[in-house]
């Protein structure tokens, strides 16, 4: 990486003129006018060496001239090092992206196991356009750690038992009961959504009339047995259109029944982190945080949320995962200082739990906001905003909105062919970047796989060749930040310079055989990283629009 060559020659210059063999400097890429990168390392330098930044810089401006990477190095300013690389520095860029189309930027394999868990939403009902904000970022993301060779396991953690079950099999049976002419009230709280309604059908031409008017505790098994298969069959269906795969489905029960939830108990109770009050278990939640302590067993001795939560980590934690990453939505954010107090109380390590929280999804279409009501059931499910839109503009947008800000999903957007539409924007350089192919047959142009590479001489193709090394460092800024949205951002930047190139060059003459070349080289260096782009990103690359 480009980025890294030049902090090693930093680096190296330090050393040697200043005897610091450590010191916690930048290089990044600075507006256009002050050069293709520039570093702080000298204003980094002034406290220890109590010298003038500008003073340091000429210090290092001399010996960095010297390197065989650099074309110019310059000051600018109080003392930052602006750097221009040598042209043939770029191109072996360019060859190794050319050379490895498949697996540019990705890593070896690592020991470390990571579990990114998301979605886990109950099946109560269809996944929400906040489940799946929640799905894309967590497929993204786990698709970027797999590239820098993590050992990557994604989950769905569910709890099918409880009261939101039984109004659930209630509801349903209440939907049952309506084909047969019988008129029952959905329970208060009950679920009200139309997809019961095609559900209760379903189980009508299975079981006939022997349901109708019957309801017991083993009426209620039955269908809750029935609509928690029946949700997740289309839960599933939902998240395998979205292209979201799961590698493990949790159960919270099991955690009960294997004794997890005992066990943890146990150990809070060695370390002297619970204590009983009012017949119920708590834990000591303030001796860690700024915070009232929690109850972990109920008095009438059923375990809470709370407790099989710190549980689940814990048998996250005995299976070997070094890092766990909870996606949660904004409506939990009160919940994260708990948890983070309930590791530190069984002495896990603090990087060890990792809780990214996402904030609402609104749509908006026509220019104005789609109401929504989970409660009466009138709402747009995920499906249909999938079945509406489309699978890559779906995926696209959920992705490209930081994390921790309220998003605003435009369909109208999302649907039109227009460069105002990001995900448009970015697949039509690699539609037009396809096209040049064709058109370079057409027009007698071989192509020639890394030939003629030293044509490339344009400030415009030098910044091009930078910003496609700089992917590498976009997948590890990805992972540091939790935050998919630096990759979108990332691709649309690079675009938007191809695109301004493509405009003000002739990629493609007749005249001039060897240039135009070197130029397909280049798009086809482009091509590759937008072709590794999308498949992280889980988006298709046409080769027409």
């Amino acid at each position: 990486m480009l980025r890294r060559m030049i902090e090693d020659e930093i680096a190296k210059a330090v050393e040697e003129i200043f005897s610091i063999d450590s010191v916690n400097f930048k290089v990044e890429i600075p507006p256009e006018r002050f050069g293709e990168f520039s570093s702080n390392v000298a204003m980094v330098l002034t406290r220890k060496l109590r010298m003038n930044p500008r003073e340091i810089a000429e210090k290092l401006k001399e010996r960095l001239r010297e390197s065989e990477i650099f074309e110019d190095v310059r000051i600018d300013g109080p003392g930052f090092l602006n750097f221009d690389l040598r042209n043939e520095i770029y191109l072996e860029s360019l060859r190794r992206i050319i050379k490895n189309p498949e697996s540019f930027g990705r890593r070896e394999r690592k020991k470390m196991k990571v579990q990114i868990e998301f979605v886990s939403a109950n099946p109560t009902g269809p996944l929400t356009v906040g489940h799946g904000r929640q799905a894309i970022i967590g497929d993204v993301l786990s698709n970027v750690f797999d590239e820098l060779g993590y050992d990557v396991v994604r989950e769905y953690y569910f709890n099918d038992a409880g009261r939101q079950m039984d109004l659930l099999a209630r509801s349903l049976w209440v939907r049952y009961n309506e084909l047969f002419g019988r008129n029952y009230e959905i329970p208060e709280d009950g679920y009200h959504g139309s997809y019961l309604i095609e559900m209760a059908r379903k189980l009508k031409e299975d079981v006939g009339d022997r349901f109708v008017d019957r309801w017991d505790e083993d009426v209620l098994e039955f269908f809750k047995e029935r609509a928690k298969n029946e949700m997740f069959e289309m839960i599933k269906k939902t998240l395998e259109k979205l292209g979201v795969k799961f590698d493990v489905y949790f159960n919270e029960k099991t955690l009960i029944e294997d004794g997890t939830v005992e066990e943890v108990l146990n150990i809070l109770e060695s370390k002297g982190m619970i204590y009983e009050k009012d017949g119920a278990i708590w834990l000591k939640v303030s001796e860690l945080i700024d915070e009232n302590d929690k109850v972990l067993v109920r008095s009438n001795g059923t375990p809470t949320y709370f407790l099989t939560d710190i549980a689940y980590h814990y048998n996250k934690f005995k299976r070997g995962f070094e890092k766990v990453y909870d996606i949660w939505g904004s409506d939990h954010h009160g919940h994260v200082p708990r948890m983070k107090a309930a590791m530190k109380a069984l002495g896990f390590p603090d990087d060890f739990l990792n809780i990214i929280i996402h904030q609402f999804v609104t749509l908006k279409r026509g220019g104005r906001e789609v109401k929504m009501s989970t409660r009466s059931g009138e709402f747009v499910t995920l499906d249909e905003l999938v079945n509406t839109v489309g699978v890559d503009p779906t995926r696209y947008f959920f992705a490209m909105i930081d994390p921790n800000t309220h998003m605003v999903f435009d369909m109208d957007l999302a649907v039109s062919r227009s460069m105002d539409n990001p995900v448009y924007y970015v697949q039509y350089a690699h539609a037009r970047i396809r096209s040049l192919f064709e058109k370079a047959k057409e027009k007698g142009i071989d192509y020639r796989e890394l030939e003629d590479l030293e044509e490339l001489s344009l400030k415009d193709e030098k910044l091009i060749m930078r910003d496609m090394d700089i992917f590498e460092e976009i997948l590890e800024d990805v992972v540091k930040d939790s935050a998919p949205n630096r990759l979108t951002t990332y691709v649309e930047n690079l675009v938007s310079r191809f695109h301004a190139y493509y405009t003000d060059n002739l990629i493609l003459d007749v005249e001039s055989p060897k240039l135009s070349n070197a130029r397909l080289n280049l798009c086809r260096g482009m091509e590759i990283v937008l072709k590794r782009t999308f498949s992280i990103l889980g988006i298709t690359a046409p080769e027409r629009m």
